[in-house]
């Protein structure tokens, strides 16, 4: 199951610089997630300060 962000999120831009497949842009109230290019593989919820990320 794809990543999505949650309303923890604080913008610090860590899980966007962090995506391998930079599958992750900055919404208006939270970073977001594209879940049709996202590869499952936790790096942006392992990095995320508030655990914003979290599996669908």
């Amino acid at each position: 199951m794809a990543y999505k962000i949650n309303d923890a999120c604080i913008k610090c831009g860590a899980c966007a610089g962090n995506c391998p497949v930079s599958c992750i842009a900055e919404g208006d109230a939270t970073y977001v997630i594209d879940s049709e290019k996202c590869i499952e593989c936790g790096a942006c919820a392992s990095i995320c300060p508030v655990a914003a990320p979290e599996q669908e």
